[in-house]
């Protein structure tokens, strides 16, 4: 059996860096815990060459339709809070 690797999600701009200096064509995502959460924040991700970014958890419908208008970017979200005391996913 053979698995292939979709993607890699990072949440550390040193690692991306090195990720788009060694593996330029593998596609990135960016965590939550990057803490994205406007449409500066996504399309600096995006000229780091990341496909995919999931927004920060504490962000409104609103915010976030405001960004998805706002880039051509691929965007995930989580439909529920974290089930611990976090900020985006940051434990703290």
């Amino acid at each position: 059996m053979q698995c292939r690797v979709d993607a890699v999600i990072v949440q550390d701009l040193g690692i991306l860096k090195l990720l788009r200096e060694q593996l330029p064509e593998f596609p990135v995502h960016a965590s939550t815990q990057m803490t994205i959460h406007n449409v500066e924040g996504v399309k600096f991700m995006q000229d780091m060459g990341v496909k995919r970014i999931v927004l920060s958890r504490e962000m409104s419908l609103d915010e976030i339709k405001r960004i998805k208008t706002g880039t051509v970017m691929e965007i995930e979200t989580f439909i529920h809070g974290a089930l611990c005391f976090s900020y985006s996913g940051q434990c703290s």
